[in-house]
């Protein structure tokens, strides 16, 4: 060990010259270990050919095994590899590789800002892994994420250092005619592994090696370093998927061009939960309950009334049923319509404990009795009348299973301008949609055919393919709990004019120029969905027997 520490010391201190941040260190090793045991580099034959030639680095043995330190730092400068301020990455899945679901989003420990609805599952391996759980097993964290379309102006400033390539053009037209997905990458404070490379020389390190050391095996030269998102991606072989950019000045730049909310947004700790009024209160209080969530800053994702089965009510009540009301509870809840809530909120899980209180009126008028709990407590029945996921686990199984997602094929026409299309496109994310998949297309009769089924023998079906023809077409796939329903509801009716009258905000009173031009299309029902998707998509779309 004493000879790899003395070694490295004179070559630095011959060669290269940075001695001095990391001499104080060196200095108190060979003091521990063996003081007097020196060897200048340049009386060692193998290492002459080097001298005034290489870069400062120190080689530790501790145990057999040779550490990397790397000392290209000036005293004081920052390490390559460390950084008090967090650093971040922008990454852009590019629409051919949304479209192929390669980063289809994969259950994570945190919670995701924008991740307000269902995710998909996907139990794949090898390079077909989603990119999502590529990146996360790295030890990198997706502080915030969006799927949008990108607009001509964003993909040339994104991708300026490409401008220069005969087929630019084409490029930007791919990716303005797509679904991208764009992440805000930190590298997370967990410790990647260590990369770790073994290059042994049998005629030089091995002898030099033994001379001090006998019967003891060649050391394993283990450089340590923190991959950037870029590195880890090629050395994957799945960097052909997404684009990245890594520079402090331009990721500041796009996240302020992307998501300008980012460090308002990155400070909460958005979450989603499963809320309950029971019967007696969904019936008799419902407005003044729903007044406080609102008051309180929690918005309502998805509500529905649902009556309750036995079974499901058992479920809901688990914590009661020792109790001696246990059997009278349970046809409380069972007798009429309870109403279900997802509420969304920073600190939402914390915030809606503290807001209704303890399970219990008992209790809660000891503890707590400003709360939900004790204000609309029901006679005869000493049990807390809301209902509230118990941990985020629970609460996604809850909101699954309460409001399971439902997929509907939704179209922007042709006539369509792309700043409207852009507005269109910002009333779907408000209104809960997800975009699942999307692309841009000719709609000639044969396509057409698939989405307009249902009206392809009217007279009239020919004004219909003549619009389509007139430009491009932008389908989607639309995903959240009653997506046909709502989907219709935020079309508004057939007619521009009519919807101007009885749905003044709806997307034909806003942007339908007639019955023909009437800017968007969606399917009837959801086996007219499921059937549509499968064809213009090719996926299978699993039936659901409640129609939900």
């Amino acid at each position: 060990m004493n000879f790899c520490i003395s070694l490295s010391i004179e070559i630095v201190h011959h060669g290269c010259g940075h001695w001095k941040s990391i001499k104080t260190s060196v200095c108190l090793l060979t003091c521990f270990f063996s003081p007097n045991c020196m060897a200048e580099a340049d009386n060692i034959v193998t290492l002459q050919s080097f001298r005034d030639k290489c870069e400062p680095v120190f080689l530790f043995s501790v145990y057999h095994e040779i550490a990397f330190v790397d000392s290209d730092a000036e005293d004081g400068e920052e390490s390559p590899y460390e950084s008090a301020e967090q650093l971040y990455s922008i990454a852009i899945i590019k629409p051919d590789a949304v479209i192929a679901r390669k980063s289809l989003e994969i259950k994570k420990k945190e919670t995701n800002v924008l991740d307000l609805f269902y995710m998909w599952s996907h139990n794949t391996s090898g390079s077909d892994l989603p990119l999502y759980r590529k990146i996360l097993e790295a030890g990198f964290v997706i502080e915030i994420e969006d799927k949008r379309v990108l607009t001509e102006q964003q993909v040339r400033d994104f991708y300026s250092r490409i401008a220069d390539q005969p087929d630019f053009e084409d490029f930007v037209l791919f990716m303005t005619n797509g679904l991208s997905h764009i992440l805000v990458i930190s590298q997370g404070n967990e410790e990647q592994p260590a990369w770790e490379e073994t290059e042994p020389n049998p005629e030089t390190e091995t002898k030099v090696y033994e001379d001090y050391h006998h019967e003891v095996a060649p050391p394993t030269l283990r450089k340590e370093k923190r991959y950037s998102l870029q590195e880890y991606l090629e050395r994957q072989h799945i960097s052909q998927l997404c684009d990245i950019e890594e520079s402090i000045a331009n990721v500041n730049k796009f996240i302020d061009m992307f998501f300008p909310d980012f460090k308002s947004m990155k400070n909460l700790k958005l979450e989603k939960i499963l809320a309950l009024l029971r019967p007696d209160l969904f019936q008799e209080k419902k407005e003044n309950v729903l007044g406080i969530i609102h008051d309180e800053g929690f918005k309502i994702l998805m509500q529905r009334p649902i009556v309750l089965s036995e079974e499901e009510a058992q479920t809901l009540c688990k914590e009661y049923e020792n109790e001696d009301y246990f059997e009278n509870l349970i046809k409380k809840m069972t007798s009429g319509p309870s109403l279900a809530l997802v509420l969304l909120r920073d600190n939402c899980l914390q915030h809606w404990k503290e807001l209704i209180g303890p399970s219990s009126v008992e209790k809660a008028k000891t503890s707590l009795p400003e709360s939900l709990c004790v204000q609309f407590a029901v006679e005869g029945l000493p049990i807390n009348q809301l209902y509230g996921s118990d941990s985020l686990e629970t609460a996604e199984k809850e909101i699954q299973y309460f409001f399971p997602p439902q997929q509907t094929l939704a179209l922007i026409k042709p006539h369509v301008t792309q700043e409207q299309r852009e507005e269109i496109l910002k009333y779907i994310k408000e209104a809960g949609f997800e975009i699942t998949q999307m692309k841009e297309m000719l709609l000639n009769e044969e396509a057409a055919d698939k989405i307009y089924s249902k009206i392809k023998t009217k007279d009239f079906y020919k004004d219909v393919l003549e619009v389509l023809s007139e430009g491009l077409s932008l389908v989607m796939i639309l995903t959240k709990w009653n997506a046909v329903s709502d989907w219709r509801r935020l079309m508004g009716p057939v007619d521009p004019d009519e919807a101007k009258l009885l749905s003044p905000d709806s997307i034909r009173a806003q942007f339908g120029a007639s019955v023909l031009k009437n800017a968007v299309h969606g399917s009837s029902n959801i086996h007219e969905a499921m059937e549509t998707i499968n064809q213009m998509f090719e996926v299978l779309v699993p039936e659901n027997p409640e129609g939900n």
